[in-house]
């Protein structure tokens, strides 16, 4: 990964192949985080098991691409860090990622845990989305439900 200049006003654009993205394909999702240190630190060491790498960084913000998807957190501004996300309210429910193995997912879950990451629905884990679901499910520091499922 090529050092980015953190003091930069403006995105800074890691050059990529081109990817020709197909119709319907996810473009970007933007989120706007409570803290942006303890949000690069969880998901830069997630997103880069899942093949993605940074984007962009700028001094309130950062994004992570994979294929022709990227994924942007952004600082929110002091105003607006209340009411807390909660994802039973309007809006985001969780993001899910595509694993290639169950073994995969049982090593995410094992780093997850050593990470401290606590396992949501561990009673059922790695059946907690139904017999025939295979995935693990964690949070956030936003408390923003992840999922990694086949």
């Amino acid at each position: 990964m090529q050092p980015i200049n953190q003091q930069c006003d403006e995105p800074k654009t890691k050059q990529e192949p081109t990817i020709t993205p197909t119709l319907g394909q996810l473009h970007h999702v933007e989120m706007y985080v409570s803290d942006l240190e303890k949000t690069k630190a969880f998901w830069g060491w997630l997103l880069e098991q899942l093949g993605y790498s940074v984007y962009q960084s700028w001094e309130s913000g950062i994004s992570y691409k994979h294929g022709a998807t990227y994924l942007v957190f952004v600082q929110v501004e002091d105003r607006f860090q209340t009411p807390s996300y909660h994802r039973a309210r309007v809006g985001l429910n969780h993001l899910a990622f595509y694993a290639p193995s169950e073994s995969f997912i049982d090593n995410i879950t094992q780093a997850l845990v050593a990470r401290g990451v606590p396992i949501l629905y561990a009673d059922r884990h790695p059946y907690a989305g139904g017999p025939d679901y295979y995935a693990v499910f964690f949070e956030d520091p936003d408390r923003i439900k992840v999922e990694i499922a086949l």
